[in-house]
């Protein structure tokens, strides 16, 4: 990273910082342990929920994922009757990484488990920034052997408009080769609250790091970042999905408009209609992906810039 960049990103900072001292909030982030997950704090206000004790989804997510100010941008999990679209209820519960096809398994849709075993990073706060480090382990489907294990590291960070999600995830094989399979359902996926939703027509929509819009435009294509945002309480809000630089490969985007997206490096037959992907990692050596959401909420739209916030999270070698 340059010192300009550097400058750069702790001027932008110092904004937030400032700004939210103006508006009588605090920018701490802090963490309070419970049985089966974390909850995130931003000064006194709970921001996300981690969870990874939930018998009914038995892989590790965020939920009830709010902005800065509070307004929530993850569909209700569990989603709502009458109020949101009930499909893929346990499936989408806010924001998570999981795969279709690891190892022959289906962890996408909780036909195999990953296990929480142990922080290896303890919860720490402090002013700007917070930061935890888990092991988890991937079950095979009858539960009885290992396929990997991943340690991920997350960093939650105040960032200009809001506030970044940064996860780091090394995946270990066992004793056997693990290859990641070809599916649409890979990746780093999120389901964006009700309003959100492009199809319920209340002036949500998707914009990807060229300038496509939507579903119909951004599905199918890679792109760097992958914006969902609308309008709830008259303010600019929603999540900003940003791929790792330093990932294997480009990520398609898996856009729809009632409400999810996911970021997939793996697709490639799945999304082109190409040659099958198989990414095979040998025992002894780490694959590594890194992806961050950006948490926003602005005044309006053009207050906030997702392509900003994809270079400082690009100039972050974290």
């Amino acid at each position: 990273m340059t010192r300009g960049t550097m400058q750069s990103i702790l001027a932008g900072f110092t904004v937030v910082l400032l700004a939210a001292a103006a508006r009588g909030e605090d920018a701490t982030v802090s963490f309070v342990e419970r049985e089966g997950g974390l909850g995130i704090f931003l000064g006194e206000r709970e921001v996300a929920g981690y969870f990874f004790g939930d018998p009914e989804v038995p892989r590790p997510y965020f939920a009830h994922v709010k902005t800065p100010s509070g307004i929530q941008v993850t569909r209700a999990h569990p989603p709502r009757e009458g109020q949101d679209a009930v499909d893929h209820a346990g499936l989408h519960p806010g924001i998570w990484l999981s795969f279709g096809d690891l190892g022959g398994c289906d962890y996408w849709r909780l036909k195999a488990r990953t296990e929480h075993v142990r922080f290896v990073q303890p919860p720490a706060g402090g002013a700007g920034e917070g930061t935890f480090g888990v092991l988890n382990r991937y079950l095979t489907s009858d539960g009885a052997g290992v396929v990997c294990e991943e340690t991920c590291r997350y960093r939650i960070a105040a960032v200009p408009g809001g506030y970044l999600i940064d996860m780091h995830s090394e995946f270990t094989p066992g004793d056997a080769e693990l290859a990641f399979g070809d599916q649409e359902e890979m990746g780093l996926g999120i389901r964006v609250a009700t309003p959100l939703a492009v199809d319920r027509g209340l002036g949500g929509r998707i914009l990807d790091a060229a300038g496509r819009r939507n579903g119909a435009e951004v599905w199918g294509q890679t792109a760097e970042w992958c914006d969902y945002a609308g309008t709830i309480d008259a303010r600019w809000v929603g999540l900003t999905v940003l791929a790792g630089p330093g990932n294997f490969r480009p990520c398609w985007c898996h856009a729809r408009d009632y409400g999810f997206l996911a970021m997939n490096p793996f697709g490639r037959q799945a999304f082109t209609r190409g040659e099958a992907s198989r990414v095979v990692v040998s025992p002894g050596e780490t694959f590594t992906l890194r992806y961050g959401v950006v948490v926003h909420d602005t005044a309006a739209e053009a207050d906030f810039d997702p392509a900003a916030a994809y270079r400082a999270f690009a100039a972050d070698p974290e």
